[in-house]
């Protein structure tokens, strides 16, 4: 994986750019000895790792206003960062580059129960927005797995989802408003505590748009009442295309579950030997929830039983209560951090047609023999967003590359299958060299266009999302050099 080389220029006015800095943010904010920014020398993609310049931690919409101002004008790249789960190296510096984390960025600012919204600053972990709200009976619905430490900054930078869009959508359906800090320092809001804007959907543009137009200070999010109760079935099979043409069964019956989750036998194996959450031993397992009054869970249970018996399950468990609920999704919850406690993996994030899912685990079975590495299925199968986990060993020459190989041909099989490279970690720098898999040129130029109107001088997370012999002449020129 190629990273531009970095710019010695700005290397040699580190000390002056340094100055700058600490003139308009307190003490504790601007972190510059080189030991302590190998902090923020990755994100989740631990594969790779650059020290950045320095690392700036602003508390205020105005200290992140300052912060870009001066690294515009000292023409200095900046790449935001929120709690640094990125899986697809989205907040991986260079190093002349400036980490502007917004996680000291974390009151709730407002909250709204009548109108159902809530405005927090983006540091703010994903978890933490329920918590603010739970006492009222209230929660926020996009649920990543990493939703303990993750940011909503984050979130919003990569349009994250979780377990629970299937019903109630990822972080663009539940997104209201944003206050954005553009890279020349302009504090712009987009959006509000309203159903819709008027106009052209700019949030629908910054939502997912990876750092790369503007940095999220602060986000109006829509909050929603506590459903009446809800109740999970844990399904079993003999084998992953079986439990992949029950889910596209239950997806074509117009039956409208909470959460369909995939784990197949190595992440259930994994999984039972970390949380003891009771899961059968067999090939696949589905985890499908379903919510609202008793008999709204009664009647939506019964139709997708049906259909799940119709595939001969080797294992049909309704949770009878909290505790056994709550045992189901604990397995599901700890896949991520079970498999990491028995190999290395790289976590892919590609989504496909509900319809297509047999096949595409038939196919990733088979690249698995052709590579001779070790995939654990894991991923939330309702909307088709997938996340294979190739195991490899970190430590074995070679090995990293050709799991890359391996994940390139699993993400190109996504879009050849009628998907896409991403359905919620983001492009990154894991996905970039793929955009022309899913894009033609022109579409890509378009993009590309769009970037040029909010950052002219691509200074935004530069290296990230296109192709770098795509972008190389505006990187290093702006668009002027186009």
């Amino acid at each position: 994986m190629e990273m531009p080389s970095p710019n010695p220029a700005i290397l040699a006015r580190k000390a002056e750019l340094a100055a700058r800095l600490s003139a308009v943010l307190p003490a504790d904010a601007l972190i510059q000895d080189e030991v302590e920014t190998r902090a923020y020398e990755c994100d989740a993609l631990t594969a790779y790792r650059c020290p950045p310049l320095l690392v700036v931690l602003p508390r205020t919409t105005q200290q992140v206003s300052q912060v870009l101002r001066i690294c515009h004008q000292e023409g200095v790249p900046v790449v935001p960062r929120g709690a640094g789960t990125s899986l697809a190296g989205g907040a991986l510096p260079t190093a002349d580059s400036v980490i502007l984390g917004v996680a000291r960025m974390n009151e709730v600012l407002e909250t709204d129960y009548d109108n159902r919204v809530i405005r927090v600053q983006t540091g703010r972990t994903n978890l933490s927005v329920s918590g603010a709200v739970e006492e009222e009976d209230f929660f926020y619905a996009p649920d990543p797995s990493s939703q303990l430490a993750c940011a909503i900054a984050g979130n919003i930078a990569m349009n994250s989802g979780g377990a629970h869009c299937l019903k109630y959508g990822v972080t663009t359906n539940n997104l209201m408003g944003v206050t954005l800090v553009m890279m020349d320092g302009t504090v712009v809001e987009i959006g509000g505590a309203h159903l819709d804007a008027g106009g052209l959907d700019l949030l629908g543009v910054i939502c997912g748009s990876e750092g790369q137009l503007g940095v999220v200070t602060e986000a109006t999010l829509r909050i929603l009442h506590k459903p009446e109760g809800a109740r999970p079935v844990l399904i079993g099979y003999d084998s992953n295309e079986v439990a992949g043409a029950c889910v596209s069964d239950i997806i074509k019956a117009g039956v409208l579950p909470v959460a369909i989750e995939f784990m197949d036998r190595p992440c259930i194996e994994a999984c039972e030997a970390f949380a003891k959450a009771g899961y059968p031993m067999c090939e696949a397992l589905l985890i499908i929830e379903v919510e609202g009054s008793p008999d709204e869970i009664d009647h939506q249970l019964k139709l997708i039983t049906e259909i799940a018996r119709s595939h001969n399950p080797v294992e049909l468990r309704e949770a009878q209560d909290a505790e056994e609920a709550g045992r189901i999704w604990l397995g599901r919850k700890s896949a991520f951090g079970a498999m990491g406690q028995i190999n290395d993996y790289m976590c892919l994030d590609g989504t496909i047609p509900v319809t297509e899912l047999p096949m595409v685990l038939r196919r990733i079975g088979e690249l698995s023999k052709q590579y001779g590495l070790d995939v654990a299925n894991v991923f939330h199968a309702g909307d088709g967003n997938m996340h294979p986990l190739i195991l490899f060993d970190a430590n074995k020459p070679g090995d990293l590359e050709l799991c890359e190989e391996f994940g390139a041909d699993i993400l190109k099989l996504c879009v050849e299958a009628g998907g896409c490279l991403t359905g919620e970690h983001g492009v990154g720098v894991e996905k970039r060299d793929l955009m022309l898999h899913q894009y033609a040129p022109e579409d890509l130029e378009a993009q590309l266009k769009v970037k040029d109107v909010f950052d002219p001088q691509w200074l935004l997370n530069p290296a990230k999302v296109f192709p770098l012999a795509v972008t190389e002449a505006r990187r290093v020129g702006g668009v002027a050099a186009q």
